[in-house]
């Protein structure tokens, strides 16, 4: 039995949240609520912006919610406002470029992201 370090299970985490990614309507949701700033968007809104209604919004935001990228909140009766999770698409960019050239034959065009 293989035994998973943390580097797998990081990894098997963070290819989760690619994983979410990989839709065009759901990269498309993310790129709104990224624009749209740390206090998101209502569901009305964010339909409008993305270009994408109704259950395939609901959809699509559950598996971003899933994979930690966004989060949902109840505002008022009927209001859900989503906004993206900073942090972890921060976290994302932040493990591409962690290691950015730490291979590179030149350790002059080695850069240090993190």
């Amino acid at each position: 039995m293989k035994i998973e370090s943390i580097d797998d299970i990081a990894l098997a985490q963070v290819a989760s949240k690619f994983a979410a990614l990989g839709s065009e309507q759901r990269l498309a949701v993310l790129r709104t609520l990224v624009r749209a700033g740390p206090e998101g968007l209502n569901m009305g809104a964010l339909g409008a912006r993305s270009g994408i209604a109704g259950s395939t919004l609901t959809h699509h935001l559950k598996i971003l919610a899933q994979a930690g990228l966004v989060t949902q909140a109840r505002q008022g009766r009927s209001i859900i406002c989503a906004a993206v999770a900073h942090d972890a698409v921060s976290d994302l960019s932040q493990f591409l470029l962690r290691n950015c050239c730490a291979d590179s034959a030149h350790p002059d065009k080695r850069h240090d992201h993190g």
